[in-house]
């Protein structure tokens, strides 16, 4: 597997403070962020690998690892049980672990010597995003995610929620001598609406409402996700009012066929700008009393 310095996609040096990464990482990430960069492929490939480097140079475990072990650093636990199991063998038969046999033991594990049994490791997960809009959660679909140069095609199911995460087996880094490849994991990061707000699978919007529809009653068109929908009003229908359309919601995930609801708050609007005859009218009609 070909060698990525975290610390020069970070442009950071390697004494850099964990508020150098956390800086050097933000600043990143937001030039080189999809929805920025929407038609740039190499930006998206860039932002894959910044997610990546912080994901690593942050944790101080995993740092330390990938100062010591270079692009095998998640292979450092593996590696330390077959460098001590070597040295017990070493150390039973008289011989002397150290210094060039040290690195020749390296490099057999790792598929560089002939003489010890190479050992084949898992490689290392992967971490995406994926930035979603509240309607493309509507139907199942399909798209393309950029992985490290290699498009894969996924699934994304109809209701899938903000911050889910889903793993692709198989899709993470290849192994080392010849082992598995490790998995690939998907957060999905859906977008807030302008309009409805999203509590699971159901939805709220608010509505507003002519005084004279309000108190007379009647009817009015309101916009949902897929289309609209012509709703009666209630005469002397009150501020704030709650009303439900069932099945108007987002789908539920994994259950084909059912959907959550949409409720829609009325919000009663005043007339301005009155002319003489209306204010009029109004007057008359605050004397019955």
């Amino acid at each position: 597997m070909e060698f990525i310095d975290y610390y020069k996609i970070l442009v950071i040096d390697k004494n850099a403070t964990a508020d150098d990464i956390k800086k050097a990482y933000r600043k990143l990430a937001r030039k080189f962020h999809p929805d920025i960069n929407p038609n740039d492929k190499e930006a998206h490939k860039k932002f894959q690998q910044i997610n990546e480097a912080n994901e690593v140079l942050s944790d101080p475990e995993k740092r330390k690892k990938y100062d010591q072990y270079g692009k095998d650093w998640q292979h450092a636990e593996q590696f330390e049980n077959q460098r001590q199991h070597r040295q017990g063998q070493e150390t039973y038969t008289g011989g002397d672990f150290s210094g060039s046999d040290f690195s020749d033991f390296f490099e057999s594990m790792f598929g560089g010597g002939a003489g010890y049994q190479q050992a084949k490791f898992r490689g290392h997960d992967l971490h995406a995003e994926l930035h979603l809009q509240l309607t493309d959660v509507l139907k199942t679909h399909k798209q393309t995610l950029t992985i490290n140069g290699k498009g894969i095609r996924i699934t994304i199911p109809a209701g899938v929620e903000n911050g889910q995460v889903i793993k692709l087996r198989g899709y993470g880094a290849p192994g080392v001598n010849g082992g598995p490849s490790g998995d690939l994991y998907i957060t999905f990061l859906v977008e807030d609406h302008p309009n409805f707000k999203r509590v699971g699978h159901n939805l709220f919007v608010t509505v507003t409402l002519d005084l004279y529809t309000a108190l007379l009653g009647g009817h009015t068109t309101i916009e949902t996700l897929d289309g609209k929908v012509k709703m009666k009003v209630n005469p002397e229908t009150q501020q704030g009012t709650k009303v439900r359309l069932k099945g108007k919601g987002l789908p539920i995930y994994k259950h084909e066929g059912h959907s959550g609801d949409l409720y829609v708050t009325y919000e009663v609007k005043l007339p301005t700008q009155l002319s003489d005859e209306q204010k009029a009218l109004f007057t008359k009609l605050s004397q019955l009393k």
